[in-house]
């Protein structure tokens, strides 16, 4: 029963994963039709504001085929279960550089936004590139911290197998 259960959650999973990645590339290629539709239109006011939107919009593209990415390697390829410090270490760094970079770089992409627009509106861009900041400083601290998790289990596992 908990082996067809199993499969069931991977089936589910590479399903999300599929939708996922059809769903970023509808958004970039949107995007780029935007664009390129705009080239002929009379609206050049507009042109900029929509470059830096699709820009957006291309970024999460991208993180979602990140994520998509990640679970197929991690639910649909890989044991379910994390066996050891170092395979959870390098799973939460994943997942951690992969949010950190989207936000970070939609933190950009509203500076540049709000730069065209109005300057009282780069406060939330810059949290954003400070929250981003704040999580990579974390993600180290915690990557520190876990490797002396993973230096104890090592030998705990090696003074077992030597006796």
């Amino acid at each position: 029963m908990q082996s067809t259960f199993n499969k069931l959650l991977t089936v589910i999973h590479f399903i999300a994963a599929f939708v996922l990645i059809l769903i970023a590339l509808i958004t970039m290629g949107w995007s780029v039709y935007e664009i390129f539709a705009s080239l002929f239109t009379d609206d050049k006011d507009g042109f900029i504001p929509l470059i830096l939107q699709s820009v957006g919009a291309i970024i999460i593209a991208a993180a979602l085929v990140d994520v998509a990415q990640y679970m197929i390697e991690e639910e649909v390829f890989s044991e379910k279960e994390l066996r050891n410090p170092e395979e959870a270490r390098k799973t939460i760094t994943k997942i951690m550089a992969i949010i950190s970079i989207a936000v970070s770089i939609e933190g950009l992409v509203y500076i540049f936004k709000a730069g065209t627009e109005n300057l009282s509106l780069l406060i939330y861009p810059a949290s954003l590139i400070f929250v981003s900041s704040l999580s990579i400083v974390a993600l180290g601290i915690y990557q520190k911290l876990s490797i002396s998790v993973e230096t104890k289990t090592r030998e705990v596992i090696d003074s077992d197998n030597h006796n």
